[in-house]
């Protein structure tokens, strides 16, 4: 059996700090501090709610990010 592997740490960096952003930079932003996985959401989308290290969930009203969350 293959071992299980250890998932990296996630960027020490707070969510909050993007809201209010525009959506775009935002997002530049986000992988320049180690995101690994960066995903804008329409407000009311229906998403997976599995948890994924190194993901960080933005939605995104008038272009700007309205809510940010790990996972």
């Amino acid at each position: 059996m293959a071992p299980i592997p250890t998932p990296s740490a996630e960027p020490d960096d707070t969510p909050d700090a993007y809201v209010g952003l525009e959506a775009g930079p935002a997002e530049d932003l986000a992988r320049e501090r180690g995101w690994s996985t960066v995903r804008s959401l329409s407000p009311g989308a229906i998403i997976t709610m599995e948890y994924r290290v190194g993901r960080l969930n933005f939605e995104v009203k008038g272009g700007r990010v309205a809510r940010a969350w790990k996972g």
